[in-house]
C-alpha cells in the first residue's frame, strides 16, 4: 500500500518575515558577505509564544501564577524538582544575580511603556515566577535567541529553550567529493 503523495502547502509570509526580507533585500545587494551572526539565525528553530489568555488554566504543582508570584523564595523552592532545588538553595552565582537585576529592571521600564531587551549568557538560570511575560535573549554560541517567557516555562533552564546545534539538510556532494558521498541515503 502506498501513500498518495501530499501537495506542498505554501505558508503565508508572515509581517516580521517580509519586514525582515525587505530589510534585507538592499542590503544584500550591497554586501557580498553575510554576518556571522545574521547567517548563524537563518537556520534556528524560534519558539511561539504562548498567549495570555491561555495563562489562566496554568497550575504548578497546584499553585496558579498569581499563587506563585505572591509566595516567598524559599517556598517556591520547596515547589520546584530536586536539580533545581538544590541548585537555588545553594544560592545564586553572580551572573545569574546580575541577570534577575537586569531583569527587574527591564520590567520598571516595561511599567513605564519602554521595552528594553535583556540578554544573556547564563543558560543554566532557573526560570523563576518574576521572568514570567518577558522576552530574554539567550546566547546559542552564534547569536542571541528570543526567548518568549510563559508560566509554562518556570522550573526549567534557560537554555532548554534557546537550542544550540542546527537541523542538518545534507544535499549532494559537491566539486571533488569522494565516491563515497555519492551514495547518500534519501530522506
Amino acid at each position: 500500500m502506498s501513500k498518495k503523495p501530499e501537495g506542498k502547502v505554501e505558508a503565508k509570509p508572515t509581517a516580521k518575515a517580509t519586514e525582515a526580507a525587505t530589510a534585507a533585500a538592499p542590503a544584500a545587494a550591497g554586501a557580498e558577505e553575510e554576518s556571522s551572526a545574521e547567517a548563524g539565525r537563518k537556520g534556528w528553530i524560534m519558539p511561539t509564544p504562548i498567549p495570555q489568555e491561555e495563562w489562566k488554566n496554568f497550575r504548578y504543582r497546584g499553585f496558579t501564577f498569581d499563587d506563585l508570584m505572591k509566595m516567598p523564595m524559599n517556598e517556591f523552592i520547596k515547589l520546584l524538582p530536586a536539580r533545581q532545588r538544590r541548585t537555588l538553595r545553594r544560592g545564586l552565582r553572580p551572573c545569574h544575580r546580575q541577570l534577575l537585576e537586569k531583569i527587574r529592571r527591564a520590567k520598571a521600564f516595561a511599567a513605564k511603556g519602554k521595552n528594553i531587551p535583556v540578554r544573556t549568557h547564563c543558560r543554566d538560570m532557573i526560570i523563576l515566577p518574576e521572568m514570567v511575560g518577558l522576552t530574554i535573549y539567550v546566547y546559542n554560541g552564534i547569536t542571541y535567541i528570543p526567548v518568549p517567557i510563559s508560566p509554562w516555562h518556570i522550573g526549567h533552564y534557560l537554555g532548554e529553550f534557546a537550542i544550540t546545534t542546527k537541523i542538518v539538510q545534507h544535499g549532494e556532494p559537491g566539486l571533488k567529493a569522494s565516491k563515497s558521498t555519492l551514495h547518500i541515503a534519501a530522506k
